[in-house]
């Protein structure tokens, strides 16, 4: 029997097709029993969309925190409902800024920003699925959130009714409400046409597969080897490595006070902790004391990407 399928997998999700349904394909082509992504994509854009298999599921919170990095194209001068190119015309504007006015307006839109998500988005409203509601015919306002916008960069202005951008930003930004406001702050309309995500944490587009890449591959039995390892959503936090007994502890979820302790370890903070290479867990670390608190069941027969192949 094949052991489950554990790692991440970063696809290069096409346009047209839903975050969920991406999930699924995955899911099928690799014959794991689950699955599930690290930050939703519109149905619009394409790109990096982290997708956790099997154990590596575990590790999604980490992966959610990291800074996402998208290439966008705004086109001034038409507001529409999904605040992308798949809606309806809401309001016209002959209004055209130029590159100049763009890059005085984009300092107001980095660092902690204020931002109200789109009505077609994946946000709660009243216990439900604002896109839901949106659908349906009901008036839609989510509630105001503050995210981080780290960069935001003109990057071109192909025609007067275009102009492209890159930008990094914190978990919870939507690049579909900045481009609203900042049509607004430049006293047009606008909306999103194309969008591309290029980074979600350590995952970028040097990482990716197509679909179809998968499915051809798939066709000839190598689908492990796209897998990169399970403790990949976890690069930054610090490695304890414990010994066989420690690790055998740790992976029943109790609590470890390793023999020997890097002299980096001091204070508490997050850790994974490791043995021969391998994350058995990821815990607290406190008062020379590790405390897991997701552990993993990291087959060693498993190989990956990282690992090469045989």
């Amino acid at each position: 029997m094949q052991p489950e399928p554990t790692g991440w997998l970063v696809l290069d999700k096409p346009a047209g097709m839903s975050s969920a349904r991406a999930v699924a394909q995955v899911k099928r082509l690799l014959g794991a029993s689950k699955a599930g992504h690290a930050g939703t994509l519109d149905p619009l854009a394409t790109g990096v969309l982290p997708i956790a298999v099997g154990e590596a599921t575990k590790t999604m919170q980490w992966a959610m925190e990291g800074i996402k990095a998208y290439r966008f194209r705004v086109r001034w001068g038409e507001a529409r409902d999904t605040l992308d190119a798949g809606g309806k015309v809401t309001g016209c504007s002959s209004t055209r800024p130029s590159s100049g006015a763009i890059r005085r307006a984009l300092p107001a839109f980095t660092g902690t920003i204020t931002q109200i998500p789109p009505a077609y988005s994946a946000v709660h409203v009243q216990g439900r699925r604002a896109y839901a509601l949106a659908r349906a015919g009901t008036a839609v306002e989510p509630a105001p959130r503050r995210v981080q916008v780290h960069e935001l960069e003109l990057v071109d202005v192909p025609d007067a009714d275009h102009a492209d951008f890159h930008m990094a930003c914190g978990k919870g930004t939507y690049v579909r409400s900045l481009a609203r406001d900042l049509a607004k702050a430049l006293a047009t309309e606008g909306h999103v046409v194309t969008l591309r995500r290029t980074r979600a944490g350590r995952f970028a587009e040097d990482d990716a597969v197509t679909v179809a890449e998968l499915a051809a591959i798939a066709d000839k039995g190598g689908v492990g080897a796209e897998l990169l390892p399970l403790d990949a959503a976890l690069a930054g936090i610090p490695v304890l490595e414990l010994t066989e007994r420690e690790a055998a502890r740790a992976r029943q979820g109790r609590r470890v006070c390793p023999e020997q302790v890097p002299c980096m370890f001091i204070g508490e903070g997050a850790v994974v902790a490791s043995c021969d290479g391998r994350a058995v867990a990821v815990g607290q670390w406190s008062n020379r004391e590790f405390s897991p608190r997701r552990v993993f069941r990291n087959d060693p027969g498993m190989r990956n990407r990282s690992e090469g192949n045989s």
